[in-house]
């Protein structure tokens, strides 16, 4: 079980203090398990990435009511249809740095406005099998923010306990296709949704700063 003293906005924010935006935002950590990969798996997921943004945005229902707010993307798109993940994308030439892709491309997927964001922390960048370096933002939101869903983009969205996020037994081992080969992954499944891929890992990188001793 995880302490009730870990599932505070302040608590939150002291975790992550010390974590700052990366200087270069392609230079990507692999993500927790990545040693099992094949090795020809490891190399193309650090070649020639594009730099992007995702938030991770935690709503403060009042502690132990912390929660993650989670999308699915839409069947529509071109690439990881119908997948959860964080609202993001990648970043374009008006973006300041890094935080700016993930608090725009939040606003226009699901209308939560930059000025409602108060940036509690950074994980470092992950690649994705597109071709991305994802920079994880984590910042709180205020309880009863109104949602405004780009329905191009975003199917639905939803919110997961922090509490089911930190607890280990709820990261469930298992496998993806990798030109054939198994390579094994992490994923989380609540309420009816899979939440895999980088989505999921970075969710174990934030687990492991959250509840580190």
């Amino acid at each position: 079980m995880v302490s009730t003293d870990l599932l505070t906005a302040a608590a939150l924010g002291e975790r992550l203090a010390r974590t700052r935006l990366p200087d270069d935002p392609t230079d990507v950590v692999l993500p927790p398990g990545s040693e099992a990969w094949p090795a020809d798996m490891r190399e193309s997921l650090t070649a020639s990435l594009k730099p992007a943004g995702v938030l991770i945005p935690v709503i403060d229902e009042g502690a132990p009511g912390l929660s993650v707010l989670l999308t699915k993307r839409s069947a529509e798109l071109k690439h990881h249809a119908g997948q959860v993940a964080f609202p993001g994308g990648r970043m374009e030439e008006g973006d300041a740095d890094i935080t700016a892709t993930a608090l725009r491309e939040t606003h226009e997927e699901v209308g939560i406005a930059p000025s409602a964001v108060d940036i509690l922390g950074y994980l470092p960048p992950m690649p994705t099998v597109t071709g991305y370096a994802v920079t994880p933002i984590v910042g709180l939101i205020a309880a009863g923010q109104a949602l405004t869903l780009d329905a191009s983009e975003v199917e639905l969205a939803f919110e997961v306990p922090l509490t089911f996020l930190l607890d280990r037994r709820n990261a469930i081992a298992a496998e993806r296709d990798f030109n054939g080969r198994k390579v094994p992954i992490v994923e989380f499944r609540y309420d009816g949704h899979r939440i895999w891929g980088a989505t999921a890992h970075m969710l174990v990188v934030l687990r492991e700063k959250i509840i580190k001793t």
